[in-house]
């Protein structure tokens, strides 16, 4: 045997020899934390599964809701809606509690529906996304159960420049200020729609036509 062989040999042994007894000292840990990683892949799956499993449920008892609503049978509908915002998941509570306030309209109960928007709108649990369109659709409703005034204070701050709903919360307040016989008010909310680039045709239209029928007045803008 030669000298190299020999020393190969050796090394050879005495790596076996750290092995086993790193194994013997750490073997039982390493172990344990394979287990424990097993374990939490499988809950962690689990729980996936059963949130997927509960969200598509809620997304069922919805879409059930809804179509019990295009037959006709509101109170129905609001019973099954009610009944998800107490137990669905995701974000199936919060479009259920839309909806109610849907259903409150369609029954004719205007009113009652504001009071359902506001409460969605002033709800921070939601997304903003969700809570802005509530306010617009409060905001719709109160032009007929408003005074200009409360129109105006509820809508002003969505009707800032950079604010994503600027367009139809200054058209709401346009159209009250209309209402309520301000007209110099309509023709500067309606102006501002005109004049932003970022207006969407429909919108824009609808002011342009508001502007020529206030001009056809004799109204003009404060400034």
């Amino acid at each position: 045997m030669s000298d190299d062989s020999f020393i190969r040999e050796v090394d050879d042994e005495l790596r076996q020899d750290r092995m086993h007894g790193f194994w013997a000292s750490y073997g039982r840990i390493i172990i344990g934390i394979a287990v424990l990683i097993v374990v939490a892949t499988a809950g962690y799956r689990g729980c996936e599964y059963w949130r997927q499993t509960v969200s598509a449920r809620s997304g069922d008892a919805f879409l059930a809701a809804t179509e019990l609503s295009k037959a006709g049978k509101q109170d129905e509908a609001i019973a099954a809606l009610e009944a998800i915002t107490k137990s669905g998941s995701g974000q199936y509570p919060a479009l259920a509690r839309m909806r109610i306030a849907g259903e409150t309209l369609a029954r004719g109960d205007k009113q009652g529906a504001m009071v359902a928007f506001d409460a969605i709108a002033n709800d921070a649990s939601f997304e903003e996304a969700l809570r802005s369109v509530a306010r617009i659709r409060a905001g719709m409703l109160a032009v007929d159960l408003e005074t200009y005034d409360g129109v105006k204070a509820r809508m002003e701050p969505m009707a800032a420049a950079g604010q994503s709903f600027r367009s139809l919360a200054r058209e709401l307040i346009g159209i009250s200020a209309y209402k309520s016989g301000n007209l110099e008010d309509a023709v500067k909310w309606f102006r501002q729609i005109a004049d932003d680039a970022n207006t969407t045709g429909s919108v824009r239209d609808r002011a342009n036509v508001m502007l020529e029928l206030l001009a056809g007045k004799g109204a003009t803008s404060k400034g």
